[in-house]
């Protein structure tokens, strides 16, 4: 273990026993907010093919060069 980890772990156990919820809920918010972020990143670069098909054409030629 880290020596930071180790510190980190070493903090919560000096928090007041009603406070571990609020930190693993924070834990779990970051943990899911990274999840979501990684989802949102693989249907980025599965719909990219799609679009490019839309996106590329030679009408909108002309707002490429804006």
């Amino acid at each position: 273990m880290s020596p930071s980890t180790q510190l980190l772990i070493d903090k919560i156990k000096a928090l007041p026993v009603e406070r571990i919820g609020e930190i693993e809920d924070f834990v779990d918010f970051i943990a899911t907010r990274a999840q979501d972020r990684s989802l949102i990143g693989a249907a980025k670069l599965a719909s990219a093919p799609s679009f490019a098909q839309i996106w590329n054409n030679a009408d909108d030629d002309a707002y490429d060069a804006l």
